[in-house]
């Protein structure tokens, strides 16, 4: 599914660059410029989803994440009951619409590198700011500001959770209304042409356009990087804001998850030219259901751990911390690591730094690398994300699997996407692939799986 894609964006593999996270939902062939398409690229998607399957999904998308949240409270407050909160109000409307309109302003700062990606229709490099960094940092201080001079009351935001989540769900309605009515077509972007049906619901949903820009701006990368990721550190920050508010659900725990979400968001942003590569971004149309994932999966399902947590507060002793900040820096050095191993390598493997690793010869002309951290398991660089996803669930104690569910659709999707980067490496190295499954025999846990 596209929405599993989108959190997982930024993970890497030996032989593929595909967050946060091919869905195989469908496939794309670029078409050559005809007079029919008046000199425009156009991709031609053949499509495994139907219409009712695409619908469920974008119905239930919402109301599942509002029953998440929901489960995290008491159950004498649960709204979908009808015991507290609300699902709708305008003030959380204005706030998505706030948030939306700074960080496009906020898009257009004069820092940070301008940097090639995916080969445009025209047959020139779309060119990408890349100031998330800075965009980041200068959002989070202004929300501190608003909150340290009393403008703004974490608590209040807060409160309106469920009815934020359903203002996302609005204003995504609206903008892919937006795109789909009134495409934005340019000579770079790539229009989408579903091989197996016309169907407009098709085409709204899943998108017609590959890489839709507004002036400098590039919607997609715009919504996966600044509504998307930006997104969901703000909402970590207002938990924690929240907390200090309550004084009662401040505690170690809570400080522990946002601290290993905002190093993981912070490295995301620091490498943020990794999402330029990814399948979801070079080879995905942008449609409803995307658009729907940046503004409601991404910052309120992958912050889930600390919304948990402030509503049902576990202290933890400062020994038990230990394992856990343990668990999570172990991941994060695998996962860094690992990544550095196979970029280095990429780049030059006659470097003397890799003289000392071993490898097979493809057929493809390429080497493989069966040992440093590609000799341990196949896929280090997933099993360092898995452990630091897991290591910033188990702060939440063990009463509720609800907190935990990031992290297994984590899992999920890395095995999935791991198995699929295997079948394409067994297609393209053949009996080399197949040696190097025999000297590493680990996919993902040593010893285990």
């Amino acid at each position: 599914m596209v929405l599993d894609e989108l959190i997982h964006a930024r993970t890497h593999d030996q032989e593929h660059q595909p967050h946060r996270n091919g869905s195989g939902s469908h496939t794309l062939k670029l078409k050559d410029d005809d007079d029919d398409d008046e000199g425009k690229g156009v991709v031609q998607v053949h499509s495994k989803w139907n219409n009712i399957h695409l619908s469920l999904v974008c119905v239930l998308l919402g109301v599942s994440l509002i029953a998440l949240l929901d489960c995290c409270r008491s159950s004498s407050d649960w709204v979908l009951l009808g015991s507290g909160g609300s699902i709708w109000d305008w003030t959380s409307v204005s706030v998505v619409l706030l948030f939306t309109v700074l960080q496009g302003a906020l898009y257009h700062l004069p820092v940070g590198q301008v940097t090639e990606g995916k080969m445009g229709c025209n047959g020139k490099r779309l060119k990408y700011k890349l100031n998330g960094l800075y965009v980041f940092l200068l959002s989070a201080a202004l929300l501190s500001a608003l909150w340290f001079c009393g403008v703004l009351r974490a608590g209040a935001v807060t409160d309106r959770i469920f009815s934020l989540v359903s203002a996302g769900m609005a204003v995504s309605l609206l903008l892919s209304l937006a795109l789909y009515m009134r495409p934005i077509s340019t000579h770079a972007s790539a229009q989408v042409h579903y091989h197996n049906t016309a169907d407009p619901l098709l085409r709204f949903i899943l998108g017609q356009n590959m890489d839709p820009r507004l002036g400098i701006i590039d919607v997609k990368h715009f919504l996966m990087v600044r509504i998307g990721f930006i997104g969901w550190a703000m909402m970590d920050l207002n938990y924690l804001l929240t907390a200090i508010e309550m004084k009662t659900s401040l505690s170690l725990s809570l400080l522990l998850v946002v601290v290993f979400h905002l190093i993981y968001i912070l490295d995301f942003l620091i490498d943020e030219g990794s999402v330029l590569t990814t399948k979801e971004f070079t080879e995905e149309p942008i449609g409803f259901i995307m658009i729907l994932g940046e503004f409601i999966w991404i910052p309120f399902f992958s912050s889930l751990p600390v919304y948990f947590l402030l509503q049902r507060p576990n202290q933890i002793h400062f020994l038990s911390a230990v394992p856990i900040c343990l668990l999570f820096g172990v991941g994060f050095l695998i996962y860094y690591l690992s990544n550095e191993q196979k970029d280095g390598f990429r780049r030059n493997p006659d470097d003397p730094a890799y003289a000392g690793l071993h490898t097979i010869r493809s057929p493809s002309g390429r080497r493989l690398l069966v040992s440093g951290w590609f000799g341990w398991v196949r896929h280090p660089n997933y099993l360092g994300d898995i452990m630091m996803m897991f290591a910033w669930c188990l702060p939440c104690g063990f009463s509720s699997i609800v907190p935990y569910l990031p992290a297994l659709q984590c899992f999920h999707l890395l095995r999935q996407r791991a198995n699929e980067i295997e079948d394409s490496c067994l297609k393209k190295h053949g009996d080399a692939w197949r040696e190097y499954c025999r000297r590493v025999p680990y996919k993902l846990v040593p010893y285990v799986y």
